[in-house]
């Protein structure tokens, strides 16, 4: 056996290892001269001076240990009564998804780029778009993308890839108002750098889409709005905004895929291109994430479709084989002929999806989408008869979630309700700061009666006793 080479400071090769005299050297190349420099962007007070406040080395058991000190403080979603959506939302997912995504040519494959060894995994892939397209009623569907704040960024600027060179507004996109300040981050995100002008829409004071500020949006490169909205208003006029902005317009609509068992198909009104967060089919809410976006168009915009889509074809015997086609990835093609620079999905959580939808089958999608639609018509009762409250949009139709106007701040009766035990809802003043008494109220498959019956308990004693302040 050779002998064990021994480094000291002055061998040549300890000369070379990292932060011996490199770090100065980086520093020059980039122009600083000092640490304090490259992090001169942090503000100073959230700078952490010193050592951090580490314990020293422990056991692996006393690691364990900790873990669940730490890990105990959570509060499941599923111990609490719960009204909280905006977005993501609490419907049972049934126990076999879960059986079904962990075998490991599932949970283990990666991209199928080997069509002969993946058949299995791209015949998954293409049922799920197949599901999707049926759903929303539109010929081409991809293989999810990462949310659908992604998938509404990716519709716009696929839209003015499509419509740009005939557009009277040239590089113009009309949103809806109402548009979370989270999602349009990332629409802002995405259109910035390409020159893309982000116009909005006003919406009436009962919530739904102000029609004549839509003519406004005729000529531009596309439309994008909501069904169900922001305020959980499912608005029939929707169906008109194809014959207003023309065909060389593009109709961008996102959508609760949930609500789709008892709403009419959106591909059906004329709706082009179709985005949504799938999460709450096959995939439970686990701190916000993973999710996946929908993303389905007509064949007009199929050449500019971001992410992966799954083919079927025919081989040289005669059987049917998937493989992935019509990549639009800077993965796949030279950079500067990418559409999208998304470079992956979230392909796992789309075939959680495709497993619930496969096991819920037509019927069992429509009596999951009755019951959501039930437990809010139930809460809308409810909560209508109390004096103290008011639910603005009352006349409208919802879906699974509505706006309670309260006497008082929302983040003051949401800190109530946490007290006893509710988790009650969405602050919308988070949405839009003049709404400081507006709260978002959820349902679900999962919603009891009883439990509405608690909120409303609660929220008749909280607004109560607000009043009663204000009146003595």
């Amino acid at each position: 056996m050779p002998p064990r080479l021994e480094l000291t400071k002055g061998d040549y090769m300890v000369d070379q290892l990292p932060n011996l005299g490199r770090e100065k050297e980086m520093l020059e190349a980039m122009g600083m001269s000092s640490m304090d420099d490259l992090f001169a962007d942090v503000p100073e007070p959230v700078r952490t001076v010193g050592e951090l406040p580490l314990r020293g080395p422990q056991t692996e058991e006393e690691i364990i240990s900790d873990a669940r000190r730490i890990l105990g403080s959570n509060v499941a979603l599923g111990d609490r009564v719960s009204f909280l959506g905006a977005g993501l939302n609490r419907n049972y997912v049934p126990a076999s998804v879960f059986q079904l995504v962990t075998r490991g040519e599932f949970l283990t494959s990666y991209t199928p780029y080997q069509p002969e060894v993946s058949q299995g995994m791209l015949q998954a892939m293409w049922e799920f778009q197949t599901l999707i397209s049926e759903l929303v009623g539109l010929e081409v569907s991809n293989l999810s993308v990462y949310d659908s704040s992604t998938a509404a960024a990716e519709a716009i600027t696929c839209a003015v890839r499509v419509h740009d060179r005939k557009a009277e507004q040239k590089n113009t996109v009309y949103i809806s108002e109402l548009i979370p300040p989270a999602r349009m981050s990332v629409i802002y995100n995405y259109t910035q750098g390409g020159g893309i002008t982000i116009k909005t829409l006003k919406h009436n004071d009962d919530g739904t889409l102000n029609l004549e500020s839509l003519a406004e949006a005729r000529g531009s490169c596309g439309v994008y709005l909501e069904q169900p909205n922001p305020l959980g208003i499912l608005d029939g006029g929707l169906t008109k905004v194809k014959e207003i902005i023309g065909d060389n317009t593009a109709f961008i609509l996102g959508v609760a895929p949930v609500s789709l068992g008892i709403v009419e198909a959106p591909g059906n009104y004329g709706v082009d291109i179709v985005i949504g967060e799938g999460q709450a089919l096959g995939s439970p809410i686990t701190y916000g994430g993973p999710l996946y976006g929908i993303f389905a168009c007509t064949k007009a915009y199929l050449r500019q479709m971001p992410g992966r889509i799954v083919g079927k074809s025919i081989d040289v015997d005669g059987k049917e084989a998937f493989c992935l086609t019509l990549s639009t990835r800077e993965q796949h093609i030279r950079r500067h002929r990418a559409t999208s620079n998304i470079c992956t999905n979230e392909t796992l959580i789309a075939l959680m999806g495709a497993m619930h939808m496969s096991l819920l089958g037509p019927e069992g999608l429509q009596k999951l989408a009755n019951r959501n639609l039930a437990a809010c018509y139930l809460a809308k009762e409810k909560l209508s008869g109390i004096p103290t409250i008011s639910l603005p949009h009352l006349k409208n139709s919802h879906f699974n979630e509505f706006v309670i106007e309260l006497p008082g701040l929302a983040a003051d009766c949401l800190e109530y309700l946490d007290t006893q035990g509710l988790i009650g809802g969405f602050d919308l003043s988070t949405w839009y700061p003049k709404k400081g008494n507006w709260l978002l109220v959820s349902f679900s498959d999962q919603t009891k009666s009883s439990e509405i019956e608690l909120l409303a308990a609660h929220l008749a004693v909280w607004s109560a006793s607000l009043v009663k302040e204000v009146t003595v």
